[in-house]
């Protein structure tokens, strides 16, 4: 009789729930306590709350185009394909904890918080900004923040995975 390990998948769908609702919640505050344009400074000179909505792709990319109703689906269909692709991959891993199954909760739940704004708003809020010596980053929000993590521990997972069967190889 083989054992099947623990599933994991629902302990993975739990963070990013975790990380929809919080995006969601910080959302709602900056738009409910922050006017269009404003800022709120966190650290002065460094980091700022602010209120601006994003029409566009990460970076704005795309927010100014001659057809912003294209460019809404067009973001909405590649988020809904991507956050699919995600998912079977959470199920195909979901029976253990790794970087990996960790980075694409957070992946996931980073899209469908961006997902649910610009299918029902247009636009997602991005608020937070942070300035490095002379330098703005463009603002963003709490799932843009998950996803970004998400794709560095897919990236750290990988190099270490890479490295274990480089030493493994060597014994």
């Amino acid at each position: 009789m083989r054992h099947e390990p623990p599933r994991r998948l629902p302990w993975l769908l739990l963070i990013s729930t975790l990380v929809v609702v919080l995006d969601h919640a910080t959302k709602v505050w900056v738009d409910v306590h922050i006017r269009i344009g404003g800022a709120i400074p966190v650290i002065p000179g460094i980091l700022r709350i602010t209120h601006w909505t994003n029409e566009g792709a990460a970076f704005s990319l795309f927010a100014d185009s001659s057809s912003p109703h294209a460019v809404r689906w067009a973001l909405i269909a590649f988020t809904l394909v991507a956050s699919i692709a995600v998912l079977i991959g959470m199920i195909r891993l979901g029976s253990q904890f790794s970087l990996a199954t960790i980075a694409l909760a957070l992946i996931f739940g980073g899209a469908l918080g961006n997902l649910h704004d610009r299918v029902l708003y247009g636009s997602v809020i991005d608020f937070i900004e942070v300035r490095i010596v002379h330098y703005i980053w463009p603002d963003f929000n709490v799932a843009d923040s998950a996803i970004v993590v998400g794709a560095c521990l897919l990236i750290l997972g990988t190099m270490l995975h890479g490295e274990s069967e480089g030493e493994d190889e060597s014994d």
